[in-house]
């Protein structure tokens, strides 16, 4: 067979083509959407073979996406365009999920904790964040203030205040994750929650809440919501 025939030709036209006139359910097997959009990376190779190899190896559609390139590059087939297109995926959906920040006015608590968890996605390094919401409770702005170990004198509470008074907020929700274990707030954090809840009501601004999100379990926390601390928010 020459080389410049592709055996697979005809297989992706009809896995294409059915994509586009139904798209993909939720009962769609998570193998064949990597396997349709590996398609654009690798010309011709089976990639309904390295879809399953990239399940098998990460265990989820997540666990592909919150791989690092270098973990990627490891599956047999996988090559640097391959991951870079898969490492691409998360910038675009946080980006489309975050393209109507400026109407988005939570009506619960747990739309409150989506909105964040999505904003935490792929993230690998401890991140640090505050919510700013105006007077009628629509987001002003997410906005990353430290990435590293949240903690450490690099993020002072001063600057997370600084940010409020410049977006003008009249009520605030900070967040951060934990990269690895679980999202229970650790006694730092909830120090600087009582340290920011009081510096905050000085200048009459609300802290609304602090989330923690847990990478590893795809795990949320409400510290507000959680019996334990909910008194720093009373």
């Amino acid at each position: 067979m020459p080389e410049n025939i592709n055996p697979h030709k005809d297989h992706r036209e009809r896995v294409r083509r059915e994509f586009l006139e139904n798209g993909f359910s939720d009962a769609t097997p998570p193998h064949k959407i990597f396997e349709l959009l590996l398609f654009y990376s690798i010309p011709r190779k089976d990639t309904n073979e390295i879809a399953h190899e990239l399940l098998n190896r990460f265990g989820s559609v997540e666990g592909v996406l919150n791989a690092s390139a270098h973990e990627l590059m490891r599956v047999n087939g996988v090559g640097e365009n391959t991951a870079a297109l898969i490492k691409l995926l998360v910038p675009i959906f946080k980006r489309y999920q975050s393209s109507d920040r400026k109407t988005f006015k939570p009506r619960s608590y747990d739309e409150m904790c989506d909105f964040v968890k999505k904003k935490y996605m792929g993230i690998t390094r401890e991140t640090f964040a505050i919510s700013t919401f105006n007077h009628t409770g629509k987001l002003i702005a997410f906005d990353v203030l430290s990435e590293g170990d949240v903690s450490s004198v690099a993020m002072s509470n001063r600057s997370v205040v600084e940010k409020a008074l410049e977006r003008k907020a009249a009520a605030v929700i900070i967040s951060h994750n934990h990269p690895t274990g679980h999202a229970l707030p650790s006694p730092s954090d909830v120090k600087r929650t009582e340290e920011l809840f009081a510096a905050f009501k000085h200048l009459e601004i609300q802290l609304l809440d602090h989330i923690i999100v847990s990478n590893e379990d795809d795990d949320l926390i409400s510290m507000a919501q959680t019996e334990k601390y909910d008194y720093i928010f009373n």
